[in-house]
């Protein structure tokens, strides 16, 4: 996030895309949630589905999956042209709008409504209330990244941004709502294939600092996101060994069949983690690990935010903290690691990654806000007295390059749409019971009572068209694979979409998505797969105790 929570409410306009930040990031929906029920707020949401969130919006533009570039490109044109666009801003902080404004003027209104479903006058109505704030900031999540488009969806937002001057100030800001706990700690560590820590560029100069730091030598080749490592899996030279920490694709990688057959064709698979999850099933040597109330470390969240994680309870039978697993290893292996402690480790990480360069256990252990980057130790207080160190807001009166570029994009069709044999577009994501995987919540009694099973969400018409009741068994066919599990009727998605979390093992929803990649960010197309939906014949089934759907 370019932004921090801590100037959320300053706020004049919150425009929320591709996130059901109430189900997905509770607490971060309910800061939003508060901010329009009682301070008076106003909200844009664009999704194709009905969120909690659209209950309270001013606004919820509901465009087909796959189309946000469109809608981005279309309320960025009338922005222009009815003069909102912050000129003093563009001229002296940017650099490359008249090269965008060519494109961008392509996209009128009404052609956006033929692309996304968006009536030009919903369109042109947000348009103006984002272009008229004066505070105005933007959230996203995986529902805009997760296309073939994604990354040009992200420029598309942060063009947005930029020209109406909504970068580099409190309650304004581009925001991407992590999806995981502690991926932004993660990435910030160097665990991205193309960046060392701190996002570092791998180069001689870079390699040298760390060869040096490390008394090691290191490649300086780029490695394999995760989809292309399970592609690698089945060609001729690629990947035969394989390391897992804390992930399990076999639940969360797209297109699960193929995802399978790759991953019994390794010759070593080792993974870490604290439960039998399904890759754990296949792993030939598995890694008993600590959960995070079980270690003692730092978890870095979206805001940028690092916090300390303290050890509450002691491990069960042989698990050992993530730490001892990679420094006996490491030792094992030839290479020596000796950390007496997790605030030594933040110590070297403090030495090699300049955006952490004043953080340490010292002020984290005061309970103060720190957030990277990090260069100098001097504190500030905000406006409710909290003490901060670091920067909670990027880009304040100058981009980290000097200029904030302005990207041209177009708007490209999914890689897979509707025809006569898969006439239903399929989206996935979570609800609020479960999470991810399920490899955790899933074994909880009380989250489980309240979302025992898998479902798909089907619009009512659709329901009809298909002669479909409410808890009735269907099957969901794609080109890639099929799952039975129970229909709930619903107004949520639109009519020719259906919606499936992606939680339960028993119906896991990945075996119907494709792995058709972003080509520059290589994320997998989750949001929309083409397919097929049919009764089985089984009947309804009995409502459970706790019978609520948010539908």
């Amino acid at each position: 996030m370019s932004n921090s929570l801590h100037d959320l409410d300053q706020a004049d306009v919150f425009l929320v895309t591709g996130s059901n930040t109430t189900e997905a990031h509770p607490i971060i929906g309910m800061q939003i949630w508060q901010a329009v029920r009682h301070n008076k707020k106003k909200l844009i949401v664009i999704d194709p589905r009905k969120i909690e969130l659209t209950k309270y919006a001013t606004m919820h533009l509901r465009n087909r999956p796959g189309t946000d570039v469109a809608v981005f490109n279309g309320l960025a044109r009338v922005i222009i042209e009815e003069g909102l666009a912050d000129a003093e801003y563009i001229k002296s902080r940017t650099e490359g709008f008249e090269e965008i404004r060519q494109i961008i003027m392509k996209y009128t209104p009404e052609h956006v409504e033929k692309i996304s479903g968006v009536p030009k006058e919903q369109l042109i109505e947000a348009a103006r209330m984002y272009g008229k704030a004066e505070r105005a900031s933007i959230y996203w999540a995986m529902g805009t990244t997760q296309h073939t488009n994604g990354v040009n969806g992200v420029h598309a937002v942060v063009n947005l941004a930029m020209m109406t001057g909504n970068i580099g100030k409190p309650g304004t800001g581009v925001n991407p709502l992590r999806g995981q706990n502690n991926v932004q700690g993660s990435c910030d560590m160097g665990c991205l294939p193309n960046n060392f820590p701190g996002y570092k560029l791998i180069n001689d100069e870079n390699i040298d600092i760390l060869e040096k730091a490390w008394g090691a030598k290191i490649s300086g080749k780029k490695g394999l996101t995760l989809t292309e490592m399970v592609n690698s899996m089945e060609e001729p030279g690629g990947i035969k060994g394989l390391y897992i920490m804390g992930e399990d694709p076999m639940m969360s990688d797209p297109d699960l069949n193929h995802a399978k057959k790759c991953f019994e064709s390794l010759e070593f698979l080792v993974v870490q983690d604290i439960f039998m999850t399904p890759t754990a099933e296949l792993a030939h040597v598995v890694l008993p690990a600590t959960c995070f109330a079980e270690k003692e470390g730092t978890f870095t969240n979206t805001e940028r935010r690092v916090q300390r994680v303290r050890k509450a309870v002691n491990s069960p039978g042989q698990a050992w903290e993530d730490v001892k697993i990679i420094t006996e290893l490491s030792k094992r292996m030839g290479y020596a690691m000796d950390y007496p402690s997790a605030s030594k480790i933040m110590d070297e990480i403090a030495s090699v990654t300049p955006i952490y360069q004043c953080i340490s256990y010292e002020y984290l252990d005061k309970g103060i806000a720190v957030h990277w980057p990090c260069n100098s130790c001097s504190l500030t207080q905000d406006t409710c007295g909290t003490l901060i160190m670091g920067k909670p807001v990027l880009h304040e009166g100058q981009f980290s390059r000097g200029l904030g570029v302005f990207k041209a994009v177009e708007f490209l069709p999914p890689a897979e749409w509707v025809d006569d044999e898969f006439p239903l577009i399929l989206t996935t994501g979570r609800n609020l019971w479960h999470w991810h995987g399920g490899s955790m919540t899933r074994k909880v009694s009380s989250l489980n009572e309240r979302s025992p099973e898998p479902y798909m969400e089907l619009n009512h018409l659709d329901a009809k068209r298909m002669n479909i009741k409410d808890r009735e068994e269907v099957r969901v066919r794609s080109r890639r694979g099929e799952i039975t599990l129970m229909a709930r009727i619903s107004e949520r998605p639109a009519p020719g979409v259906v919606f499936i979390p992606f939680h339960y093992k028993e119906a896991a929803a990945n075996l119907l998505t494709h792995n058709a990649l972003d080509p520059a960010a290589k994320i997998p197309e989750y949001k929309v797969s083409a397919v097929k939906v049919e009764k089985t014949g089984a009947g309804q089934k009995e409502a459970s105790r706790y019978s609520h759907f948010p539908g």
